[in-house]
């Protein structure tokens, strides 16, 4: 599907979330940075993209992606989602923890 449409940005997302799925995290990363560049997104793809950043080592790149995850989601109304991503750079990602 995405070879005959290479900017369907919904495709991208899914190939995204599949690969998730099989903790492929270099795929992930490379196909939510072409999709990010290409496409409007709420907040979700930036918790799965820093979510494959951290798993990677990435923690700075998984901070900043959290980062503007939080901006996008509040400013498409998801105040929950931004609170999520709030809660991980906290907890998870604070530099207490280095």
């Amino acid at each position: 599907m995405l070879a005959a449409d290479p900017d369907n940005t919904m495709v991208m997302f899914g190939l995204a979330k599949e690969y998730e799925k099989e903790k492929r995290d270099a795929d992930v990363i490379r196909v939510l940075e072409n999709y990010l560049a290409k496409g409007d997104d709420e907040g979700n793809a930036y918790g799965t993209l820093a979510a494959a950043y951290e798993r990677s080592g990435d923690r700075e790149k998984a901070i900043e992606t959290y980062k503007k995850g939080i901006d996008v989601s509040l400013a498409h109304g998801h105040p929950t989602m931004a609170n999520e991503y709030k809660m991980t750079l906290d907890l998870d990602l604070s530099d207490e923890d280095v």
